[in-house]
């Protein structure tokens, strides 16, 4: 019998993400935020929980939520571009706290590569670089992994994605018409959602606990390019990019995990 799994934020990765691991053969449990969101969740046989967490504690019946589950993937966005303010990783901390003493043994902690900076020298992000970013939201990302892999008598594997994208969601979309875009020759890292719920897939089929990983597709075409194809492509305005300005950004190579895991991106940007 495969074990629980508590999916804490089914919002648009996380409910397919349940769905898939449905599919799997997993009993699963999802969280939202909204009320009326509830009866989605049960109409794909998730489990549903009604939770939120902010910086005064968590509201909901947490202890419902993550009962009988071996295994809870945290799959909460941060939010800290819309609320520079917010104190995510105070959420978090809650969190923690509520884990204590329960059925909880692994956990899955969906992160972001923005806790490496962006750099003039277009740096290459392997498995074992250091994050190095200053910015307030990483921080505040490397704060809340620490407290999950510091968790006695709990493995987590901290799993850092770059862009997220989707049939339904891509920066093209908002990038078309615009003017004077900055680095022009800065690298492209995307991943699709149905290579994360594949790459998900495959840590929990294969117990891939107490590992940190960074997951972007393999290319890294440049921003200009990419962008104007796109826009070409699906008959969108095309951007224009301030070419007199230094690019800057990074490249996250994912090829170590790809190799652990033994997994083949299905998807380009």
């Amino acid at each position: 019998m495969k074990a629980g799994i508590s999916i804490l934020g089914c919002g648009w990765l996380g409910l397919d993400l349940a769905r898939a691991l449905i599919a799997s053969g997993f009993k699963v449990k999802g969280s939202t935020t909204t009320s009326t969101k509830l009866e989605i969740l049960k109409h794909y046989n998730i489990e549903p929980y009604l939770i939120s967490i902010s910086e005064l504690g968590i509201k909901g019946d947490f202890e419902g939520f993550i009962s009988n589950s071996e295994i809870l993937i945290i799959a909460v966005p941060p939010g800290l571009r819309k609320n520079p303010d917010k104190r995510y990783d105070l959420e978090m901390t809650f969190v923690a706290k509520a884990l204590a003493q329960t059925s909880v043994k692994y956990i899955l902690f969906i992160g972001s590569t923005s806790v490496f900076q962006d750099d003039y020298t277009i740096p290459v992000i392997y498995a074992d670089t250091e994050p190095n970013s200053n910015h307030t939201n990483a921080k505040q990302l490397l704060a809340a992994e620490r407290l999950f892999t510091e968790l006695e008598g709990i493995s987590t594997t901290i799993l850092r994605f770059s862009g997220l994208i989707g049939d339904d969601r891509h920066p093209g979309y908002y990038l078309q018409g615009r003017k004077n875009l900055p680095n022009s020759e800065g690298p492209i890292n995307l991943i699709h959602k149905m290579d994360c719920i594949g790459i998900i897939k495959r840590i929990l089929h294969d117990n891939h606990w107490g590992k940190t990983w960074n997951a972007a597709f393999p290319k890294h075409p440049k921003r200009k390019a990419y962008y104007v194809q796109f826009c070409k492509q699906h008959e969108l305005p095309e951007p224009t990019f301030a070419s007199t300005l230094k690019s800057k950004g990074k490249i996250i190579d994912s090829t170590k995990m790809a190799q652990i895991l033994d997994y083949d991106f299905k998807i380009e940007p």
